[in-house]
């Protein structure tokens, strides 16, 4: 991708060869503020319509992106480089999750009556209202489901949406504009703002009521710290240095397996995608024989064919990043059990499913994030070892476990947001009615699930009290008021749940 110097539009390049996409118009800092402005007037009508009616242009949508699998399947790859089966999963995983949605948020988002100050005197109702207009800034590595399921669950809240796609992929997020407006959804409620973030970025903090963000850490915590002098909201999906860990008790084929792919899909770049693997001593040769015969047999290669398991990096940028560290580590003592090497004459930007061993702390993909098709293991002595391991990272985003008998209690001492057992990222991530999200500098809030519907409401508590105030009433002393008073509460303390 490359930005015209001082241009109205911004020039997509294919990931494929590097050549000629698209250009699209790019959004300045004024046009995001009319957009805003726009989408503030249209936004009260669109909350006062019942959420179900809401719900039906959302459940509209997830069948629009069915019927239109083919053309966002040729978008997605041309603008972001990845195979046809990784761009297949990003948009099954919209439908799903619009679907999903759809259906839950009638139940989530009703009145619900709350045991009031007095029995009988006092009725509590809490509502949930939307905060109004929502900024979603997502990265280029999911260019269609994440602008797609955020959207739509601060959507079905009753907000209206700009959104600020990558400027390396905003060809899909355009392409979702249409959907959603084929689905029935009104103008100025979803508008897409391609740009550069460092110009549209403070315009959105300044001028929208609440700002979903998916990307770095370091830019996470810029947003948020300006997010919190409006003392507005903020979500992030931030940085991930992923483990794996293999028990005692795996199934060892399956693990091979989906080890290959939980690290490799998506050409690695995934924040839930899997960066490092510990794996049990006693099975350790023969877990990483089987482990290297699972990466053998993937296939990489660019285009729309559905041959490739593993398609490009994004750019020139991504390909640097993994050749320093793959390069940083063989220098400093790591060995290179598969891979290991860019594959120019496959496209630009492709490079080889690579497996490191011999990691060690001063090693930068010991504990950076390298977002590519790079996998270190390590051998441990134990599953207290496995877990300490797993544990010790400024990240916690997403871990997998490989165990018959063991999962449940080792996920329950995992510091990450999502944990999968017996698979890679897909179950959890997949499980829509469920929140996903990070702990430590892996994030801030929950997508997906009540979680990432209500949090772009703001709750409201209306108590209506009848016949009787809470305050002493004409006539009585405020020693006697207190008395009785304290008499109720303890009779309700011993009746009242």
């Amino acid at each position: 991708m490359s930005n015209s110097p001082e241009g109205t539009t911004i020039t997509v390049r294919r990931p494929f060869d590097n050549q000629f996409h698209a250009e699209v118009p790019r959004t300045t800092a004024d046009q995001a503020r009319a957009a805003i402005s726009r989408a503030r007037r249209i936004q009260p009508r669109w909350a006062e319509l019942p959420v179900a009616r809401r719900a039906d242009v959302i459940a509209r949508a997830a069948s629009l992106i069915l019927a239109e699998c083919d053309r966002i399947l040729d978008v997605i790859q041309d603008e972001s480089g990845k195979a046809r089966i990784s761009a297949f999963e990003e948009v099954m995983d919209s439908a799903r999750g619009l679907r999903v949605f759809a259906n839950k948020a009638p139940q989530a988002l009703r009145a619900r009556r709350r045991p009031g100050a007095i029995p009988a005197l006092t009725k509590t109702v809490e509502h949930h209202r939307p905060v109004g207009v929502v900024s979603i800034i997502t990265p280029w590595n999911y260019p269609f489901t994440l602008p797609a399921t955020d959207a739509a669950q601060a959507l079905l809240a009753g907000n209206a949406v700009v959104l600020k796609p990558d400027s390396q992929t905003p060809s899909a997020a355009l392409l979702l504009a249409e959907i959603f407006a084929e689905a029935g959804l009104p103008a100025d409620l979803f508008t897409v703002l391609p740009g550069a973030g460092s110009e549209l970025g403070p315009v959105l903090v300044a001028e929208t009521d609440f700002v979903m963000f998916t990307g770095s850490t370091a830019t996470g915590r810029t947003l948020a710290a300006a997010c919190a002098q409006r003392l507005i909201g903020f979500s992030g999906e931030l940085g991930g240095k992923n483990p794996l860990l293999v028990l005692p008790d795996a199934d060892l084929d399956a693990a091979a397996i989906g080890t290959a792919r939980a690290a490799f899909a998506n050409t690695g770049q995934l924040c839930i995608s899997i960066e490092r693997a510990y794996v049990h001593r006693s099975v350790y040769p023969e877990f990483v024989e089987r482990l290297l015969a699972a990466t053998a047999s993937l296939k990489t290669g660019v285009g729309h064919s559905w041959e490739f398991d593993i398609g490009s990096l994004s750019s020139a940028a991504q390909l640097a990043t993994v050749e320093a560290h793959v390069a940083d580590a063989v220098a400093k003592g790591a060995t290179v059990l598969a891979g290991g090497r860019h594959r120019g004459d496959l496209g630009p930007f492709c490079y080889e499913p690579t497996i490191l061993a011999g990691v060690t702390p001063e090693m930068e993909v010991f504990a950076e994030e390298t977002f590519g098709p790079v996998l270190s293991l390590y051998q441990v002595n134990s599953i207290e070892d496995a877990i300490n391991a797993a544990n010790d990272s400024r990240y916690g985003l997403n871990a997998s476990i490989w165990s018959r008998h063991h999962g449940p209690e080792t996920a329950a001492r995992l510091r990450t947001g999502t944990v999968n057992i017996n698979d890679g990222y897909a179950p959890a991530f997949g499980s829509h009615a469920a929140p996903m999200g990070g702990m430590k500098e892996s994030g801030v809030g929950r997508r997906h699930g009540s979680a990432g519907l209500l949090k772009y409401t703001e709750a409201q508590t209306v108590a209506d009290q009848r016949l009787l105030p809470i305050a002493p009433p004409p006539g009585v002393s405020n020693e006697t008021f207190a008395r009785v008073l304290k008499a109720g509460i303890a009779v309700m303390n011993r009746v009242l749940p």
